[in-house]
């Protein structure tokens, strides 16, 4: 502490000692600012050198201050599946045997929505697959499996045992809310039986497609389009395989380019009767089936 003493002197000396003491006290405030902007950029490196060294290893430094722009998400495709079992069973095999999804949507009066894998690892629920021209979707897809006892082709039109509207209402939301996150566009909100037509039907013609479009969740074929293209195909016939081959890749299946209906053909066809013309599954390659393949957009929705 500086201490001053002021003896008596005239007015024009007090003056002076004034001035004098204010000169002293400013200069001892500007030190001791000085003082504390060392100390904050003193504080600031540290921060800086704990925020690049925190996740160091021996032999390197790993600096994690700055963050890229150029970059998306993982998650592109949400795949629904069904059990085709009960829901004691389906948790069982989905937990104890290696096959997975990220949720299990049960079929409760109150439907409960499991999680059993993180969305940040891959589930292991789609297998052998493609989208789009992009194989093996797991690593970069969503897997939600519904419980619901399944369906077996038949030529009696039986779509099978139908889902429980609060059981839809609970897909609806659950599928909403992880596509609003991930921002995973319409028609990547897809059935197993899309990525693989080859191998699987799940979730099977049952599944309201259409009501989840509506719902803003999902892809459909503009309708009004259809019936035009279907009474063009009534009255000419429908399109020959070549055509149906390119226009299943253009709406993201895995069609073959053999320009005539082999069975791998056939399957698909199928697999998109099963989500688009559910009423009928019948694998032909009808007018009806041409004229909403021809009107569903290959990005976004119809409705």
């Amino acid at each position: 502490m500086i201490e001053i003493f002021l003896p008596q002197h005239p007015a024009r000396a007090r003056v002076k000692t004034r001035r004098i003491l204010a000169t002293l006290v400013q200069n001892q405030t500007l030190a001791v600012l000085r003082q504390c902007q060392s100390l904050i950029v003193a504080l600031s490196l540290l921060v800086l050198a704990g925020c690049a060294t925190q996740n160091s290893g021996g032999t390197y430094q790993l600096d994690e201050s700055l963050k890229a722009t150029g970059k998306n998400s993982r998650i592109d495709i949400i795949v629904l599946h069904y059990t085709a079992s009960s829901k004691p069973s389906a948790l069982l095999t989905l937990t104890n045997r290696e096959v997975s999804a990220h949720y299990v949507v049960s079929d409760d009066s109150k439907p409960v929505v499991y999680k059993l894998v993180d969305e940040n690892l891959s589930a292991w629920h789609a297998g052998e697959s493609s989208w789009y021209g992009k194989t093996y979707v797991n690593p970069r897809s969503i897997g939600i499996e519904i419980v619901h006892p399944g369906w077996a082709r038949n030529s009696g039109g039986d779509i099978g045992p139908l889902y429980p509207a609060a059981q839809i209402d609970a897909i609806i939301a659950l599928t909403r809310t992880v596509a609003q996150r991930y921002g995973v566009a319409p028609e990547n909100i897809v059935g197993h039986s899309d990525v693989a037509p080859l191998r699987k039907q799940d979730p099977g013609p049952a599944f309201p497609w259409k009501k989840l479009a509506q719902a803003g969740v999902g892809r459909w074929f503009d309708e009004a389009a259809a019936a035009k293209y279907q009474a063009e195909y009534v009255r000419y016939g429908p399109p020959d395989a070549g055509w149906f081959q390119k226009q299943l890749k253009r709406v993201g299946y895995n069609a073959p380019e053999s320009n005539y209906f082999d069975a791998n053909t056939l399957h698909t066809i199928a697999a998109f009767q099963m989500h688009y013309r559910p009423e009928l599954v019948n694998s032909k390659p009808d007018a009806q089936t041409a004229a909403r393949l021809r009107a569903l957009p290959t990005n976004g929705s119809g409705l």
